[in-house]
């Protein structure tokens, strides 16, 4: 074990309710990163629990994720080096809306939908206030704690249903998730301290950033490896789909339409990845991009489209693969992590 390691461990990442997370997976991973490599990239950061473990090994992470609810957790937990929420915070966020007609998105969308109306009102308020912290750490963090307090509302920790409150009505179902009917407010104290306590410095200049990672790569320089878990088409969930609503909630859209029973945004933003149709070419385009970073890591799951071997293939006129696995002995959520598939890391070294 490094010095590095030894140092950052003891931090603790709160634990995502988000599909696909590679939480679970953090140490298998983890052993792939060599300790020659000091700078690292996590291309498509999600709940930004990789991100965080590469920076627990004292790693220089640059993290990135296209949605916008995901960087912020980045800004938050990655980039930040040292500022949590104190007491005072919490008596600007928690007072009263600071412009009622501006901030009643949550409340007009979302009121017997997802959240009552008290607790819609609640989340309008304290969006109201967030700017009012005049940092951006705070900012961050403050966004970061109410989004997973609004996951931990609703049964499956996402937002591609229309059962929220059918369920927070349901006593066997607030029997196995009393958060069902517990408020915002209650939520967010009660997560406070993890995420303050997850706040650290490891003496790197560490950087989030909200793009489209074709965009992003060339611009890279001087990173060691690159960690690639995009999304897995024909798998898992669209994550704009399931997760709408905290996009909407940091974004706080003035010019989207909402539709479906969900209350979706439209247009929703443009990946690359999650269709069929488009996957195969921006993978591709992806790792010519990628030519600059000597190690990749590719997550994958082998239930996935386009398959390993497709994989493989596309990655050879680059780099030496390796494929390693891990088998899932309990469903995950999502197609591609069910009971019996494999999580997949391709291992990717100059030939």
């Amino acid at each position: 074990m490094t010095e590095a390691e030894m140092t950052y461990l003891g931090y603790k990442f709160p634990e995502p309710q988000y599909l696909g997370a590679k939480y679970i997976h953090r140490s298998w991973i983890a052993r792939y990163v060599p300790d020659s490599a000091s700078a690292v990239l996590d291309a498509f950061a999600g709940s930004q629990s990789m991100a965080y473990a590469f920076k627990q090994l004292g790693k220089r992470v640059v993290t990135n994720d296209f949605l916008a609810f995901n960087n912020v957790i980045g800004k938050a937990l990655i980039e930040n080096p040292d500022t949590t929420l104190s007491r005072e915070d919490l008596y600007i966020l928690f007072s009263d809306n600071s412009e009622p007609t501006e901030f009643n998105l949550m409340e007009r969308l979302f009121t017997n939908l997802f959240f009552s109306r008290e607790d819609a009102s609640f989340a309008d308020s304290f969006r109201s206030n967030v700017h009012k912290l005049s940092n951006p750490y705070k900012e961050a963090l403050a966004l970061t704690i109410m989004c997973r307090s609004m996951t931990r509302k609703v049964t499956m920790g996402h937002f591609a249903h229309t059962k929220a409150l059918d369920y927070a009505s349901n006593p066997e179902r607030i029997k196995r998730n009393r958060n069902l009917t517990r408020p915002l407010k209650v939520l967010f104290l009660e997560l406070l301290p993890q995420y303050n306590a997850a706040v650290f410095n490891n003496e790197k200049k560490n950087a989030s950033y909200q793009e489209n990672i074709l965009d992003l790569l060339p611009r890279l320089n001087d990173i060691d490896l690159v960690y690639f878990d995009p999304p897995y088409s024909g798998s898992h969930a669209d994550y704009q789909s399931f997760y709408h609503l905290l996009e909407t909630y940091v974004e706080y859209w003035k010019d989207k339409r909402f539709v479906n029973g969900t209350k979706r945004y439209e247009p929703k933003r443009y990946s690359g990845f999650d269709k069929k149709s488009e996957a195969v070419d921006s993978l591709k385009t992806m790792f010519r991009n990628a030519q600059h970073i000597p190690l990749w890591l590719v997550s994958y799951n082998d239930r996935s489209y386009p398959d390993i071997d497709t994989m493989v293939e596309m990655i050879k006129p680059f780099r030496h693969v390796e494929i390693e696995r891990k088998l899932y002995n309990n469903s995950r959520g999502g197609k591609g992590s069910v009971a019996g598939s494999s999580e997949v890391l391709l291992v990717c070294t100059a030939r």
